[in-house]
C-alpha cells in the first residue's frame, strides 16, 4: 500500500471537492457565529444548525456582507472547497441573504452579482437617447395594453415617428426565448433609433422573463439605446439595470423615447421671439452707433470754404483763357479759309478763264503743241462746260 504526503492527500481532498458540481454551485441555510470582519475587507464566519457547523468565508467582492452578524439566520451562496494550508473544508461565499427569501429572490438576487461584477450595470456605458428620433423599435405583446399605452403615447407626443413592433410573449416559461428573438429583430432593422422593451405590472413570477440572463445579454448587445418600461414604479428586474433608461411604465417608457410636439413649438415661438428681440437690439444698437459716427465725421470734416473760392476763381480764369483760345483759332481759322478761297480753281473760272482738256486723254491742254487741227478738246468755264474742235 502506498504511502501518501499530507500535501498530496489535500490536494486530493480539494481536486475531488472542486470536482464535484453539486458543491460548486449550492445555497446553504444557517446561523452565523464567531463573525469578523478583516481589514482587507473579509467576512470569516460560521454557519451552524442544532447538529453541525461549517467554515464560511466572503471575500470583499461578495454580495450581501451586511447579513453576516452572529446570530443572524441567512441563506449563503457558494461551493465548498477544501483550505490546504489549515486543512479545513470551508463553504466560499458569493452572496448572502437573509432567511425567508424566496427562492426567486435569491437566484435573481445571484444574477444581479453576477452581472454587475461583469459590468452589464455600469452607468458609464449607458447610451443617451436621441431627442429627435425617425423609428422607435418596440418589443412587447401587440394584444398587451403596454402596446396600446405606447401607440397613444407616439401619436398625441410625436405622431411623425414611425413604431416597428417586434411582438414577443411578456409571460410564461417561453417568454425569455421571444423577448431574445424580438431584440435580435430589432437590433437587425436598418434605421431604427430607440428601442423600447415594455410590459404592465405582475409579481416577481409574471415579471421572471426580463430577469433571465439571456434577455440581459440581449438587452446589453443592441446597438441602440433601450428603454425599459416593465411592471410599475415599483418594480425592478434585471433588465431595467442593464438598459440604457429605466422607466417606471411602458406609457412612461413612449414619453422619454420622443419629445413633445406641443413643447416643441413653444419653444419655436419662444426662441423666435427671443431672436427678434436680440435682432431688434441689435439694430437700435447698430443705429445708435451710426449716428455717432456721423457726428464725429461731421465735427472732423475740414473748413472748404476757402477752397471753395479758390476754385470758383481757378474755373472762372480757366474759362476766360478758353474764350480767348477758341477765338484766337476761330480768327485764324477765317484767315485759312479766305486763303483757301483764293486759291480755289472755280474762283478762277469766274474771272473769265477756262480749263482746257484733250477728249482722248483728258489731259489739261498748256500749250499750243499738245494739240493738232482736227483734235477734239473740252473747255471748262464758271457755269459749265462745253465741247470744241481744233482749227
Amino acid at each position: 500500500m502506498p504511502i501518501y504526503a499530507v500535501s498530496q492527500l489535500a490536494r486530493y481532498l480539494k481536486d475531488s471537492l472542486d470536482s464535484d458540481a453539486f458543491l460548486a454551485d449550492l445555497w446553504v441555510q444557517g446561523e452565523v457565529s464567531n463573525a469578523s470582519h478583516s481589514a482587507a475587507g473579509h467576512w470569516y464566519f460560521t454557519l451552524k444548525d442544532d447538529r453541525a457547523q461549517l467554515r464560511g468565508v466572503m471575500f470583499r467582492n461578495g454580495g450581501g456582507g451586511r447579513f453576516i452578524q452572529n446570530g443572524a439566520k441567512v441563506n449563503a451562496h457558494g461551493r465548498v472547497s477544501f483550505y490546504e494550508a489549515r486543512g479545513e473544508l470551508q463553504l466560499y461565499v458569493d452572496l448572502v441573504q437573509p432567511e425567508g427569501v424566496g427562492e426567486l429572490a435569491l437566484k435573481l438576487e445571484l444574477l444581479r452579482q453576477k452581472l454587475e461584477r461583469e459590468g452589464l450595470f455600469d452607468p458609464s456605458r449607458k447610451r443617451s437617447l436621441p431627442r429627435f428620433p425617425q423609428r422607435v423599435g418596440v418589443a412587447t405583446s401587440p394584444s398587451s395594453a403596454a402596446w396600446q399605452d405606447i401607440q397613444n403615447v407616439i401619436r398625441r407626443r410625436f405622431p411623425l415617428v414611425e413604431l416597428v413592433l417586434a411582438p414577443c410573449q411578456v409571460q410564461g416559461d417561453a417568454a425569455a426565448a421571444t423577448i431574445v428573438e424580438a431584440l435580435e429583430t430589432l437590433a437587425a432593422e436598418p434605421g431604427l433609433d430607440t428601442v423600447i422593451v415594455a410590459r404592465g405590472g405582475g409579481s416577481l413570477e409574471e415579471l421572471w422573463p426580463f430577469n433571465e440572463e439571456s434577455v440581459a445579454r440581449a438587452v446589453f448587445a443592441c446597438p441602440v439605446p433601450i428603454i425599459s418600461g416593465v411592471g410599475h414604479e415599483t418594480d425592478t428586474t434585471i433588465c431595467d439595470q442593464v438598459a440604457d433608461v429605466r422607466a417606471p411604465t411602458p406609457s412612461a417608457a413612449a414619453e422619454l423615447a420622443v419629445p413633445d410636439a406641443r413643447e416643441l413649438r413653444t419653444q419655436v415661438a419662444a426662441h423666435g421671439q427671443a431672436l427678434d428681440d436680440v435682432v431688434a437690439a441689435l439694430m437700435e444698437r447698430r443705429q445708435r452707433d451710426a449716428q455717432a459716427l456721423a457726428a464725429r465725421l461731421l465735427h472732423r470734416a475740414p473748413d472748404i470754404t476757402a477752397h471753395r473760392l479758390r476754385v470758383d476763381d481757378l474755373l472762372k480764369s480757366a474759362r476766360q483763357q478758353l474764350d480767348q483760345t477758341v477765338l484766337l483759332l476761330r480768327e485764324r481759322l477765317n484767315g485759312l479759309s479766305f486763303s483757301l478761297g483764293a486759291l480755289d480753281p472755280k474762283a478762277v473760272l469766274h474771272r473769265g478763264y477756262a480749263v482746257v482738256q484733250r477728249r482722248d486723254t483728258g489731259a489739261v491742254v498748256t500749250g499750243q503743241a499738245q494739240v493738232a487741227p482736227g483734235d477734239r478738246l473740252h473747255v471748262s468755264v464758271a457755269d459749265g462746260a462745253f465741247a470744241a474742235q481744233v482749227e
